[in-house]
Order: structure tokens, then sequence, then C-alpha cells
């Protein structure tokens, strides 16, 4: 089962969710402000994923931290704890299939390979 973590008014997951739609792709959607985003979650995407793909430095949210605390996220236990506290600095929308990272952001090529696992 697909599963797209995102938030709803992020222009990059809607227009994922669309594209989903349209193209009849079975997901479920994990809302990050409804219903969170937890650290094991987010070590098992960074044991596949480097966390510097998985967290996003050109974010508002990233924007709003104070260097000091931008400063401090070096590596992906530092980063873990940002993503916990501030969920809207996870890139999105992140697409996993059972529980295995497919896609992360809008990428049109990858999307159009999960009509063969969805």
């Amino acid at each position: 089962m697909l599963t797209v973590y995102g938030i709803p008014n992020c222009d990059t997951t809607t227009k994922t969710l669309k594209w989903l739609d349209k193209n009849k792709i079975v997901y479920k959607f994990h809302n990050y402000k409804t219903d969170g985003i937890n650290k094991e979650i987010l070590e098992h995407w960074c044991q596949q994923k480097d966390w510097t793909i998985l967290f996003n430095k050109r974010s508002t949210t990233w924007k709003t931290l104070t260097v000091a605390t931008q400063n401090k996220i070096t590596n992906a236990t530092e980063a873990i704890k940002i993503m916990i506290e501030h969920n809207s600095i996870i890139k999105r929308p992140i697409i996993t299939n059972n529980k295995t990272i497919v896609v992360v952001g809008f990428d049109e090529n990858l999307l159009q390979k999960l009509n063969t696992i969805s």
C-alpha cells in the first residue's frame, strides 16, 4: 500500500495527489499537521535516503530557525529532532510502499513507475 506523506496545502503535495488520482493509483494520505511524524519513521527513512534529501533547507520553516539552530543541523540525529519539532521542514511529499521510500518530491518519471507497484 502506498502512503503519501505531506501537508494538504503544499503545492507539490497537491500536484502529486492530483497526478495519483488522475492515474488511478490507490494511496493513503498521511497529513503531517494532523497525524504528526515520529522518530522511528524518520530514522527508518534516514537509513534509506540521506537526511539531506529529506530535510528541506529551502523551506520557509528553515528560514525561521535561528542561525544557531541551523548550524547545529549537521547530521541525521540533529535533523530528525528538528523534523519532529517542525514537520513542515520535511521535503514533500514522501511516498512510501510498505515503509520503503519510492519517491521524494514530485518526480513524474518515478510516479509513472508506481503503476507497476500500487
